[in-house]
């Protein structure tokens, strides 16, 4: 849940702050950037690419920490989408749709490798392990290493769901409206649903333990 340097250190795939499109596109709305990649600007596919790569290299973890797969399905990934533009959907948040996106690429590549059948709504627990840091959101008050175990043994008891939307809402900083986009809901309110149900269960649990 929390950044891991093995798969962050990869200088292609990290951001280029100072690159013409980054200049050009970092304060224009998603909906303006994704029309312009749809429509063939190479400059907004650049920006997005450099822009999201690594936090979708970071997410993908979450699902596999073979690097080579991951790296494999995100490029894919753009491939598809690039070879699609001027098809396109319109996209309120790029990075919930490209969440989403991915999550399904590397689920499929899982499924194939080891004969699974997994789906973006039916998880195994082995998914979204928490290793919660000082940093984290869920750790308001004092760096307390007791209670950074408290939290991350209470997280690891939720259901996959449960620890899928903290991580989007805390660590990725996703409103209700994404949540529900890269988690396949039919309807915002079931992903407040889901988050207000998890911190109502980690209230219990970490209660029971105090």
């Amino acid at each position: 849940m929390m950044p891991n340097p093995k798969y962050t250190q990869h200088a292609d795939i990290l951001p280029l702050k100072h690159s013409e499109s980054i200049k050009h596109y970092e304060n224009k709305p998603d909906q303006d950037i994704w029309r312009a990649f749809n429509k063939g600007n190479e400059m907004a596919f650049n920006f997005i690419y450099r822009t999201y790569a690594s936090m979708l290299l970071q997410y993908g973890a979450q699902f596999s920490r073979d690097v080579d797969i991951l790296r494999d399905c995100i490029q894919n990934m753009f491939i598809d989408l690039r070879r699609k533009r001027g098809s396109l959907s319109e996209v309120q948040s790029i990075k919930a749709y490209l969440f989403k996106i991915l999550q399904r690429e590397v689920i499929r590549s899982i499924n194939r490798e080891k004969g699974t059948n997994y789906s973006s709504r039916g998880l195994d627990d082995i998914f979204f392990l928490v290793e919660v840091s000082h940093e984290t959101k869920l750790i308001q008050d004092e760096y307390d290493e007791e209670k950074k175990q408290l939290i991350e043994g209470a997280m690891n008891q939720l259901t996959v769901r449960q620890r899928q939307a903290i991580l989007l809402l805390y660590e990725e900083g996703m409103s209700y409206k994404e949540i529900a986009e890269v988690m396949e809901l039919n309807e915002v309110k079931s992903a407040r649903k889901i988050v207000y149900r998890a911190l109502a269960s980690l209230k219990v649990l970490i209660s029971n333990k105090s």
